[in-house]
């Protein structure tokens, strides 16, 4: 059975590129997003999840874009190759499929996606290292609060609960929870 060949691109901030990462491949379809890896739950990898049949080829430019933890990693390729969809990352030249078992490539998987994970957590390392620091010369205070704990009170106050409050003024669920904690 000849299936679609299906790009997944992805990256983690809106200012970053995605040109580079399937250029020059010929795909039926592409799914790009721009949100982290650190968990599978995406909602562009969740369609692509959804569409892929028997047959099918996915493409990856490598293992990061597709995972940077190991047991999302294996899950993911498991959840493809179990739909009869044949999984190709591109850079590290590795391909998977439910009928090849190929142990060399299960290997390579499981280690390079170990390096992955093992990246992006000393990176997170760094950067509560580095407000650390900033804050204990006074030079982090975090992001700007775009709107004041009482005018979300306020919201509050009308009867809303805490989705509601966020959807209408636009901010996360937490910051109404923040200003509701602030506020007892």
């Amino acid at each position: 059975m000849i299936g679609k060949t299906i790009g997944y691109i992805r990256v983690s901030t809106v200012g970053q590129n995605t040109e580079r990462q399937l250029e020059g491949i010929d795909l039926d379809k592409v799914f790009e997003e721009k949100a982290s890896a650190k968990t599978k739950d995406r909602p562009r990898l969740n369609e692509m999840l959804e569409y892929i049949r028997e047959g099918d080829s996915v493409i990856v430019h490598d293992i990061s874009r597709l995972a940077r933890n190991i047991q999302d990693l294996h899950y993911l390729v498991e959840e493809i190759t179990a739909k009869g969809a044949t999984l190709q990352f591109k850079k590290e030249g590795l391909t998977f499929s439910d009928d090849k078992k190929d142990p060399m490539s299960q290997l390579l998987l499981s280690m390079l996606g170990a390096v992955y994970q093992f990246e992006r957590e000393i990176m997170k390392e760094r950067q509560r290292e580095g407000i650390a620091m900033a804050k204990a010369k006074g030079k982090f205070k975090g992001r700007p609060k775009t709107i004041s704990n009482e005018e979300i009170m306020k919201v509050v106050s009308q009867g809303n609960s805490i989705a509601k409050t966020a959807e209408i003024l636009g901010v996360s669920k937490s910051s109404v929870q923040r200003a509701k904690r602030s506020a007892i």
